[in-house]
């Protein structure tokens, strides 16, 4: 074969790839269109092995060589693949908390603390409320040191029922009196639909956790009252689905939300869970929402909540939760992970007067 035919030759095979090429820009193109319509109809938008399955086989009956079918399967997989992703990230770009849909960060304002102005912020708290008293040592150690924020949980989802559950309204109760006298904000759980819309009326934000962050009427609900919203991470959830929870909280018009990285399960034993440190970046490219990182669920250890915390507003949260008790020994749920007012002196000393 002379240099001239070789050549010739290459050409040709360069146009055919120019030919693919803008096939596979058509095939786009259509699966864009097909999604479109598909999420008009609310139809489910994702994967379809049985559609897939019937395109290969109309494929492999018009195969007639120079390719074995496993060869040509294994290419149309790539491209069917490639139209997934696409529809994927179409998805991704047309959410309200998308970063694409919204360059400038969201700012949520609780009681004159700008969670994603730049500024780290903190919330601290007992894990549960217990009594007037408790809650009321804990909220003066608050608000000496400047802060503007109490938690406590009055609704308490336990993975034993035989757990303290929370004292529920009584507990909401407590806490806004104890807000209104220390001039704080406070910040609780709701686990219940039906129990929105009068929680509200003691709370600041509202918390939804881990065990609640699919729960979807739960979601909706608080997209539905002019609230902030505390969602944290499930502790088996992706960061898209971590996405996709707060989307429904801003379908229904709340776009105040502050996402927390709270810890996901793995296999390590040595913390309460694993705290995916990472994942805080990713949320803030992928976002345009405050994220913030709750050092006390994610790691189970008192010891490691400073660390945990500086590596958190090193790697660029917003805020930090964690929790305090005045004697964590006697504490009805998770003493082990709760801080007593020196560590909490200590806590403040090297995590919230330092800059990172």
């Amino acid at each position: 074969m002379s240099n001239q035919e070789l050549d010739q030759l290459r050409e040709e095979l360069d146009q055919v790839n120019l030919e693919i090429l803008d096939l596979i820009k058509k095939r786009g193109k259509l699966v864009q269109q097909t999604a479109q319509v598909k999420e008009k109809q609310g139809a489910n938008r994702n994967y379809d092995p049985v559609r897939e399955r019937d395109m290969l086989d109309l494929i492999k009956k018009h195969n007639d060589g120079p390719f074995e079918n496993a060869t040509i399967i294994h290419l149309f997989k790539q491209i069917f693949k490639a139209g997934l992703e696409l529809q994927e990230d179409d998805h991704s770009k047309a959410l309200l908390v998308s970063r694409v849909k919204k360059a400038e960060n969201t700012i949520v304002d609780v009681n004159g603390a700008k969670f994603g102005d730049g500024n780290p912020h903190y919330i601290f708290g007992p894990c549960a409320v217990e009594s007037y008293e408790q809650v009321a040592q804990v909220a003066e150690q608050i608000k000496n040191k400047g802060l503007k924020i109490i938690r406590g949980g009055a609704f308490k989802p336990r993975t034993s029922p035989y757990d303290f559950q929370g004292l529920g309204f009584e507990g909401l109760e407590i806490l806004k009196r104890v807000a209104d006298e220390y001039g704080l904000a406070v910040v609780s759980e709701i686990v219940s639909p039906a129990d929105v819309e009068k929680a509200a009326e003691y709370l600041d934000v509202i918390q939804i956790g881990a065990r609640n962050m699919q729960n979807f009427e739960l979601l909706k609900a608080a997209g539905e009252v002019n609230k902030p919203i505390v969602l944290k991470r499930g502790m088996s959830a992706t960061v898209s689905d971590f996405i996709n929870a707060a989307e429904y909280i801003n379908s229904r018009g709340n776009g105040q939300i502050i996402l927390c990285e709270r810890g996901i399960r793995t296999y390590e034993t040595s913390t309460r869970n694993t705290l995916d440190i990472t994942a805080v970046p990713i949320l803030k490219q992928e976002t345009h929402l405050p994220v913030m990182v709750d050092v006390t669920h994610s790691t189970g250890r008192r010891d490691l909540l400073i660390p945990a915390a500086k590596a958190a507003l090193a790697i660029g949260a917003d805020g930090i939760m964690a929790e305090v008790h005045p004697d964590p020994a006697v504490a009805l749920s998770d003493s082990q992970q709760q801080m007593n007012f020196d560590q909490f002196d200590q806590f403040i000393s090297e995590v919230v007067n330092k800059k990172y």
